[in-house]
């Protein structure tokens, strides 16, 4: 009973780990310059996060058309698999789920969609949870439980550089972003039940950084955890190196993909982290 899993780049999985299970991941759309760049091609995360600043409009993002994920799963089910789980960024920021619904009416079933309720790694480690469960021969629903479980064990927080990007994106109230710019405050955000949540703020990206490993402490042992950041990688990679004792499996460090750094701004940093 093969199992196959479909995903988009919001889960920012690297690509040597998809490339390892049947993991396909769908290009989101990002709109630059009037130019329509699926993720990943015409311009690298570095020169994106570097650019990002000097725009005088804000990119938008889209998500991958029904037609694509219609053919994606059509491909891995004449492949052979017998059935395609579907996960995807959390439905209360983004639509793409019920877009991949409308691309898997024809299937009768054999496409099963999850909403991830999270972003960034937070997705990536439920379809690496469920496609290890798959490997290992669990069924569709066995698979789905296991997903669901990891998902009440996964943290995702984010320090941001400004809010400025965040309000310009509309995901935060104008006159909050406002004050919290006036006194150069840098944000912490997290995700509860797939809604993005306000949790305190610094005043400065150091104390920024010690706190955000606090909150990292507090978590206990870990089971994984990725360091995810929009371009500070020297600052990532000194906090993977610090938390490498505290969890099962080494940590990698993620520059995350330019579709959620539009929304969160250059020079932010947090992690996705699954507790044991």
């Amino acid at each position: 009973m093969p199992i196959a899993f479909v995903t988009d780049s919001t889960a920012d999985i690297p690509p040597e780990l998809a490339e390892a299970y049947p993991i396909c991941v769908v290009p989101t759309i990002l709109v630059l310059n009037g130019q329509n760049l699926e993720d990943g091609t015409g311009i690298g995360r570095d020169e994106y996060y570097k650019l990002l600043p000097t725009l005088k409009s804000l990119p938008t993002t889209a998500s991958p058309s029904a037609g694509r994920y219609m053919a994606e799963y059509e491909r891995l089910l004449t492949q052979g698999y017998d059935h395609v789980v579907s996960v995807h960024l959390s439905s209360i920021l983004s639509g793409a789920i019920n877009i991949a619904r409308t691309g898997a009416q024809r299937f009768n079933g054999r496409v099963h969609h999850v909403d991830s309720q999270q972003l960034s790694m937070g997705i990536g480690y439920q379809v690496l949870a469920g496609a290890e469960a798959a490997r290992q021969g669990a069924t569709v629903a066995e698979v789905l439980q296991v997903m669901a479980e990891t998902r009440t064990r996964l943290r995702v927080f984010a320090m941001l550089s400004t809010l400025q990007y965040v309000r310009r994106s509309g995901r935060l109230n104008w006159a909050e972003a406002s004050v919290g710019e006036l006194l150069q405050l840098k944000p912490f955000l997290t995700l509860r039940n797939g809604a993005p949540c306000r949790h305190g703020e610094s005043r400065t990206h150091s104390k920024g950084i010690q706190r955000l490993g606090q909150i990292l402490r507090d978590l206990g042992p870990l089971e994984r955890l990725a360091i995810l950041h929009t371009n500070p990688e020297t600052d990532a990679r000194h906090m993977a190196a610090e938390f490498a004792a505290a969890t099962s499996h080494p940590p990698i460090v993620i520059q995350a993909t330019p579709i959620i750094g539009t929304h969160l701004g250059p020079n932010g940093l947090g992690f996705a982290a699954v507790v044991r």
